[in-house]
């Protein structure tokens, strides 16, 4: 699901009353890529702040629609697995380009600004050794002990203020924590839903506007048809081939069907997928997703960083692009099948409830691994701590961007390297 935080810009605009949700002009598909290039250069911040950027640049200045629109696509993509900034830019490129190209433009000028970066930094870590690198390469690990422990201290506030939520958290932690791997996860996710259904009732949420998009039913069920037979069928196509370029495709994918509860939950769901069956280190791991931190655009593209340092092929460019698209297809093809359905299923107390307990599930499937592997593979003496808890209260306290803390903690890690 994605971003739970972004509940505060999908309030904006419910005043409004139900607005049609038409676009006021259609707009071309070189438009559309022109603005989301823009866009995947210069929007830092996390998927919150990437939804801001959209606001401003979207709404607010180029006017391609309204306020409540707005609000209520964003409502649709949080309720949605998937990344909140990709999912959100697809169906906006998808509304201004007037149908499936325009969603590819969007998607591909908001996406590949950071996957190359993050590519780059893949080719240039085999070559990156000494001290200095050492150093270098364990603050990043601080990093994201920094960013997790926020991500996880941001959603147990708002994803679990009560005692039934809490509940499911903690028992979500108990079963990944017993039972290590991604079926644990998944079960966790599971059993989270169904709990919700029990214990987390409440009155529906009201809903803001009236989502119009050019996609007819027909093309939503087909993306929907295509979602489910990818996730269902390709462990055993991968089974039967034995091939392992099908095997990436197959774990990333599931990674991307799974992720309730905002970017930083792809964290776990990925180590499960590729550090455990050692198709990558821990240590290059958590290099790359804190590095990941750093750059403009979705956190996601950290799948081509993972994709490029694989230790046997598909790997280098062609296990980037694997990865990569592997990871974001699941969310687009889910918000493009749901567009047509979206009205009629926002207002459904029972789907709001099983969301409530997914997101408590989240939140303890992410603060299980903010344990391990991210604080027992970074965290290896007192200054680490120190350095961890301060960057963790540079993003809490202080406000600092993540980018900030990346520079910082990385000189921070360079430096202790020389001196200890």
């Amino acid at each position: 699901m994605s971003d739970p935080a972004s509940h505060q810009i999908s309030t904006m605009g419910s005043e409004r009353g139900s607005l049609s949700g038409e676009v006021r002009e259609r707009g071309t598909v070189g438009e559309v890529f022109a603005a989301f290039l823009k866009l995947g250069l210069t929007s830092f911040g996390g998927p919150i702040a990437h939804l801001g950027y959209y606001r401003d640049e979207l709404v607010v200045r180029r006017k391609w629609l309204d306020e409540a629109t707005y609000a209520d696509l964003v409502a649709l993509c949080q309720f949605l697995p998937g990344p909140a900034s990709s999912q959100v830019g697809f169906s906006l490129g998808v509304l201004r380009g007037n149908g499936l190209l325009g969603g590819l433009a969007a998607w591909f000028a908001f996406t590949m600004p950071s996957a190359l970066i993050l590519f780059a930094f893949a080719l240039s870590t085999a070559a990156f050794t000494g001290p200095i690198a050492s150093g270098f390469l364990h603050g990043l690990k601080l990093v994201a002990v920094a960013v997790v422990a926020q991500a996880v201290w941001g959603m147990t506030r708002s994803l679990t203020p009560d005692r039934p939520r809490a509940a499911i958290a903690l028992a979500a932690v108990a079963i990944v924590t017993m039972f290590a791997g991604s079926l644990a996860q998944i079960a966790a996710i599971a059993l989270g839903a169904c709990a919700g259904l029990w214990l987390c009732q409440e009155e529906a949420s009201p809903a803001a506007g009236h989502l119009n998009f050019p996609v007819t039913r027909r093309a939503g069920s087909i993306a929907l048809f295509l979602f489910a037979a990818l996730l269902l069928m390709m462990p055993a196509v991968t089974a039967a081939t034995g091939s392992h370029a099908l095997a990436v495709f197959d774990a990333f994918y599931r990674s991307g069907a799974l992720v309730f509860g905002g970017g930083h939950v792809v964290l776990p769901l990925l180590q499960a997928q590729v550090v455990t069956p050692g198709w990558v280190s821990n240590e290059a791991f958590l290099a790359g997703y804190g590095l990941a931190q750093a750059v403009p655009g979705p956190l996601f593209t950290f799948a081509a960083y993972l994709g490029a340092v694989m230790n046997s092929p598909p790997n280098g460019f062609a296990g980037a692009t694997i990865a990569l698209v592997a990871l974001l297809l699941p969310g687009m093809l889910l918000v493009y099948g749901m567009l047509p359905f979206w009205d009629a299923m926002r207002t459904r107390p029972a789907a709001q409830a099983a969301m409530r307990g997914t997101n408590a599930a989240v939140v303890g499937i992410l603060g299980a691994a903010l344990y391990h592997p991210v604080w027992t593979s970074a965290v290896l003496g007192p200054r680490d701590f120190a350095l961890a808890l301060a960057g963790f209260l540079l993003l809490t306290v202080w406000k600092l961007p993540p980018w900030t803390v990346v520079v910082l903690l990385a000189s921070a890690g360079t430096l202790l390297s020389q001196l200890f």
